[in-house]
């Protein structure tokens, strides 16, 4: 009997410590990463520069998965509806997680995830416009849009951050454009080089070979001081208009993975932030500065840009 009780125990003990010890090993196996962007875009970039380190650090892979579509929303429901085990993680960013809640393309924001940092900081969007356009300057964009308001397409995927980016930059600059759903950035890019669209807002890393081959022309850069990794392209304030409008990425397990997982994770991420060589893949993938936000300061910090965006809703809500 003592022999029975005994082995009970030592099970129970097993079945305790079990959930404890995995957390405790994590991450032991590869980590699946969804974004909600095609490949070769900023949120792709990010997530493959982060996952190279990450995998130096832990030795554990992480496996990028591409599901773009509906304003990130196929991604971000995946991610929401996975076991909380800490092998599913969401890299996205507010365009995916506070934006798609703004415009109602989502009935689920920040709050329903586990927020664990902020990884990185776009810094390095742009405005632009094609060369079809004849459009190489913000003075000839408020011509242009003053002699007809629907002369000037603006492309973008309808409901998300772009969206919110185009009005915005109407509102501060007085520039009023068509706006057109073209989908991320790799149709972006495809829309501007084929004339359908005259403007948009997109990472410079992506189009920068355009640009120096005088294909696109660059507006602006929408950060409240210039970005110098972007060279010499100047700020819309500098340009006289308030247009600031700076883009965090979000590392997210879904709701009711272990504060351990969650926090580990957050001091890899730290660890990251700290590494040279990982500044200067963002430097020459993106012209992106190393950011970094821990958990707490984090989500407070999303927290701040959901509410400020929600005065948008209705605009983005009617245009779709």
């Amino acid at each position: 009997m003592k022999s029975a009780i005994l082995a009970m125990s030592v099970s129970a003990i097993v079945l305790l410590a079990g959930p404890a010890a995995a957390q405790g090993d994590w991450p032991s196996r590869a980590i699946n990463v969804i974004i909600g962007a095609s490949p070769c875009g900023d949120t792709d970039f990010n997530s493959r520069t982060f996952a190279k380190y990450f995998e130096q650090i832990t030795g554990s892979q992480m496996v990028i998965t591409n599901m773009p579509g509906g304003g990130a929303t196929i991604a971000t429901s995946a991610v929401r509806d996975s076991d909380a085990d800490g092998y599913t993680m969401l890299f996205g960013h507010t365009g995916h997680l506070i934006v798609t809640e703004v415009s109602g393309l989502a009935d689920y924001g920040i709050d329903d995830f586990e927020i664990c940092c902020i990884p990185a900081i776009d810094q390095g969007a742009v405005f632009v416009t094609s060369e079809q356009s004849g459009i190489s300057t913000m003075d000839e964009l408020l011509a242009k849009t003053k002699e007809d308001p629907s002369a000037v397409i603006y492309g973008t995927e309808l409901g998300g951050y772009s969206h919110l980016q185009g009005l915005l930059f109407s509102q501060e600059t007085g520039a009023q454009m068509r706006i057109v759903d073209t989908g991320s950035a790799a149709e972006k890019i495809a829309s501007l080089l084929g004339g359908r669209i005259h403007v948009a807002g997109i990472a410079y890393g992506a189009i920068q070979d355009y640009h120096t081959s005088g294909q696109m022309k660059v507006l602006g850069q929408p950060n409240q001081e210039r970005n110098p990794l972007l060279g010499d392209i100047p700020t819309f304030v500098e340009q006289g208009a308030d247009f600031v409008m700076n883009n965090p990425y979000i590392i997210a397990f879904p709701k009711g993975t272990d504060e351990a997982i969650v926090n580990k994770m957050d001091e890899i991420a730290a660890q990251i932030a700290e590494i040279p060589e990982y500044a200067n893949d963002l430097e020459q993938g993106f012209r992106q500065p190393v950011s970094y936000y821990g958990r707490a300061e984090g989500l407070e910090r999303l927290q701040a840009i959901r509410s400020n965006y929600m005065q948008y809703g209705e605009a983005l809500q009617s245009a779709r």
